[in-house]
């Protein structure tokens, strides 16, 4: 088999015929050059069988030149896994009207055919978190969700309320402005202030644990913060810069030595991490990364003035903490995710580290990865499939299977 025809697809003896003419194909033999399972196995011409949406036989392959459809690619990994992609309806994703808002799920808001699907989908990237805009304290809840298939949230979605989300930093306070006189607004509000978003984290929580024993000072989403307290519901928290993951941390410390609960935290945008990362080992504390950037400053609209190096996933790694990657719902091309797996790798990861930040990592902090982010039989059939080596420049993603389904076809690319 030569390097350029790694990969051939072909249709698997024909099952009972189909009553809707309509149903897509979802029975798939792929040969492969290369099978990066991102399970501890590479798989040199081997092949993948996809059966009914999910993975069925992972193996090595004998090419069979009389299949009837063949496809020139490269390589297979599984589909990657954006713990960041950040889609959303604009403020409609948002409750303008207060800080707090952990009861509100950002999956009521999302538009099932904004184009930003697609074009993850095209990228490789075939499942995401998609969490509410970072306007707030405390934002609301997140969804996990395939990036393709049903034209529907609900039919897409793999794990509902997956996450409560929040910020630490200048983006909550921003728009807010000191109370003088009558106020002719709801931003005329606290906080204004870094220190006024850590005070608004600290009595959410605080008030959330006492309406636990006291039913009359429930309020809007304190179940939802009861959850997190107890671990039952994973915190997202968005913190840029060095003040702001330790302020994140030490929230979570101060509320397990309080006795009021084991959050499960994880970090976005944890750019300055590497500044001090035995906080993150001692709180045992898993961050996504934002897009690298050529200057090294990176920070949303501006306003957290962060610095990250090409190294800061390998050292992360090295230090034993969990790192996934993110695009950050990027439009440019030199953001997407499988760019950034590539550049973690310019600044010293290996390969399968890099693989693992795309993949398998993300979907752990998500708490899905029994469904997705390796290649495993029984797994949901995410695949990848690629020109040449995967994340390297001269590479580039030519086909993405989705549940089973085809959803870019590699032929196109011929």
């Amino acid at each position: 088999m030569s390097f350029l025809l790694g990969v051939c697809l072909a249709a698997v003896p024909a099952p009972a015929p189909q009553s809707n003419a309509d149903e897509p194909r979802r029975r798939w033999t792929i040969f492969a050059e290369r099978i990066f399972t991102g399970a501890g196995r590479t798989v040199d011409g081997g092949m993948v069988v996809v059966n009914n949406g999910q993975i069925s036989l992972i193996s090595v392959s004998r090419d069979d030149e009389s299949q009837s459809e063949t496809l020139k690619v490269h390589a297979v990994t599984a589909g990657l896994v954006d713990a960041s992609a950040r889609i959303y309806s604009g403020l409609e994703s948002v409750e303008q009207s207060r800080e707090i808002a952990p009861d509100v799920r950002v999956a009521d808001t999302l538009d099932v055919f904004a184009i930003e699907w697609e074009r993850e989908l095209r990228n490789g990237v075939t499942t995401v978190l998609i969490t509410p805009p970072d306007f707030n304290v405390i934002g609301g809840l997140g969804v996990v969700l395939k990036t393709g298939g049903a034209e529907s949230i609900a039919l897409r979605t793999i794990k509902p309320d997956a996450v409560l989300r929040g910020a630490i930093g200048r983006l909550p306070s921003e728009n807010n402005s000191p109370i003088r006189g009558r106020p002719t607004d709801f931003t005329a509000r606290r906080p204004t202030t870094r220190m006024g978003v850590e005070w608004e984290w600290r009595k959410a929580f605080y008030d959330a644990a006492a309406s636990h024993h006291d039913a009359e000072r429930a309020f809007a989403g304190s179940d939802r913060l009861i959850a997190v307290l107890k671990g039952e519901l994973p915190l997202s928290i968005q913190a840029w810069t060095t003040q702001d993951i330790r302020t994140a941390v030490f929230l979570k410390e101060e509320l397990e030595r309080e006795g009021l609960g084991q959050p499960r935290l994880f970090l976005d945008a944890a750019a300055e991490a590497w500044r001090e990362p035995e906080l993150l080992v001692r709180s045992k504390t898993p961050v996504v990364l934002p897009p690298f950037s050529a200057a090294g400053r990176v920070g949303e609209t501006n306003l957290e003035d962060a610095f990250m190096a090409w190294n800061v996933a390998k050292l992360l790694t090295d230090h034993g903490i969990t790192v996934a990657l993110s695009s950050h719902g990027a439009e440019g091309l030199e953001n997407r995710l499988a760019m950034q797996a590539g550049y973690a790798m310019r600044g010293g990861m290996s390969f399968d580290e890099a693989l693992a930040a795309v993949t398998i990592n993300p979907a752990r902090i998500l708490g899905v990865d029994k469904r997705v982010g390796t290649i495993e039989v029984g797994k949901d059939a995410d695949l990848v499939l690629w020109s040449g080596p995967p994340f390297e420049p001269s590479s580039r993603v030519v086909g993405v299977i989705l549940d089973g389904v085809l959803a870019v076809d590699p032929r196109e690319h011929e």
